[in-house]
């Protein structure tokens, strides 16, 4: 529908029939001091041809270059036919409506997308999605002491190898709920979580344990040892996932003997959402149906009206915009639905097939890439396990200068680890995917070893 603005004739009637003689009028219970407020950091207003033109120089920025920097951002090929489908005026500015029968093909959707996702997590249940990764990292957190009735401690064993803006967003969301946050470390060696460190919260009350895979690192955890070692101890098993690496790796809901995983998140951002200046994205939350009252956002199913005729509904709407806010799991839970409707299309079209065909070609090409890179005088792996399509490798020279001159160079060669871990001075998170060819590998070596030459040169 498009907005049509009031007219000067219809404020004035409104005003009238509700008996005031100015729109300020509505809002004179609130102080004063409250109302004058000075928006001094916002700019003044701009005509569209130059919010046209500004956006157009914004978006160049993003355009050409060589992209191996991952680190829960991640290029991959996107079928032509996933967001010319998803713009289609039926999606593009659809969402989950509150009145099942008003819309069946956006429920439809989402009920697609949500038994996709439990097929490739292996659970019982997903919901509709959520905001985006870090967020969902935070609602399982919140989500695990709800459902963990046996522990009284609220005390989540967060690794140092989950993601920092994870960590960080986990605990601002959750911190001031009395919910404890317990730091493990990671193993120097292999870069997978210190398994030692571990041994201390043994006889502890731990509510959950998070367990990355792959981790930020890029390396692969031993998800079977962790999720028995959880559960064993009366904890839930948080799995923080990448979707895409589901398709070669062993789903959530086989880890450990038991029966895996309780509980399953990610970013959904590998399956189709293109990489646009940090968004948006979408996140993934699966669940053991045992959990899944206190699962937050919502659940679409199926059934059959009177006719006989499939029909979908919402099954389960544990939000404060359905129920009382004191009953609610969530008042954050946004799904976002544009994405999962794209994610839903790519998954389609890829099949199961694709999928696993991409996810392999991604660890081919981190190989050859660290092979590459390794060939050069004193660049070397820093953790000896294996990895899925990032990984780690220090440099002979300074990590940020050596990143700021291949991008001058066109390639964007990585993140530099140094301001989020101890230890990792020099070090770049890199990361191959399969939209990199043989050539694309090449020019990333021979550029950053004309960098390391000439800055070993300047010194």
């Amino acid at each position: 529908m498009p907005f049509i603005p009031h007219t000067e004739d219809d404020i004035q009637s409104m005003l009238a029939t509700i008996g005031v003689d100015h729109i300020d009028d509505l809002f004179d219970e609130i102080d004063p001091s409250l109302r004058d407020v000075r928006l001094d950091s916002i700019p003044e207003r701009a005509s569209e041809q130059a919010v046209t033109r500004l956006m157009g120089e914004r978006a160049a920025r993003d355009a050409g270059g060589l992209c191996f920097i991952g680190a829960g951002a991640y290029e991959h090929h996107i079928p032509a036919a996933v967001w010319e489908l998803t713009t289609r005026g039926e999606f593009y500015s659809a969402y989950t409506p509150y009145q099942p029968e008003a819309s069946q093909g956006t429920l439809q959707v989402v009920y697609e997308y949500q038994t996709m996702m439990t097929g490739l997590t292996g659970m019982d249940v997903a919901n509709a999605s959520l905001y985006d990764g870090a967020s969902a990292l935070a609602e399982a957190v919140l989500m695990a002491v709800r459902a963990n009735r046996r522990s009284k401690s609220a005390r989540i064993l967060m690794p140092a190898s989950v993601h920092p803006f994870y960590r960080q967003v986990a605990r601002n969301i959750c911190a001031n709920q009395g919910i404890t946050f317990e730091a493990i470390d990671y193993d120097r060696a292999t870069g997978r979580i210190d398994e030692a460190a571990l041994t201390r919260w043994a006889k502890e009350d731990v509510t959950a344990l998070v367990i990355p895979q792959p981790n930020f690192f890029g390396v692969l955890e031993d998800v079977d040892t962790l999720t028995d070692w959880a559960q064993n101890n009366g904890a839930l098993a948080i799995g923080l996932v990448n979707p895409l690496s589901l398709a070669v790796f062993k789903e959530p809901g086989r880890w450990g003997t038991g029966e895996g995983a309780d509980i399953v998140v990610g970013e959904g951002q590998p399956l189709g959402a293109p990489l646009a200046s940090g968004g948006p994205y979408f996140g993934i939350l699966c669940c053991r149906k045992k959990h899944v009252r206190q699962m937050p956002g919502r659940v679409v199913g199926r059934t059959q009206d009177m006719d006989g005729r499939t029909g979908y509904v919402l099954t389960l709407q544990p939000r404060e915009q359905h129920i009382r806010r004191s009953k609610a799991t969530s008042n954050i839970c946004t799904n976002q639905g544009l994405l999962v409707t794209a994610a839903t299309i790519h998954m389609s079209l890829l099949g199961s097939r694709g999928l696993e065909n991409t996810a392999a070609t991604c660890i081919a090409n981190t190989r050859a890439l660290v092979d590459r890179l390794t060939a050069i005088d004193g660049v070397e792996a820093v953790f000896d396990s294996p990895a899925f399509h990032e990984t780690v490798l220090r440099l002979p020279v300074d990590a940020e200068q050596a990143l700021a001159a291949l991008a001058e160079r066109g390639v964007f060669g990585g993140l530099a680890l140094a301001e989020f871990y101890d230890g990792l001075d020099n070090t770049v998170l890199v990361c191959a995917t399969e939209t990199k060819t043989e050539a694309d590998l090449e020019t990333y070596a021979d550029a950053l070893r004309d960098v390391i030459a000439a800055q070993a040169e300047a010194a």
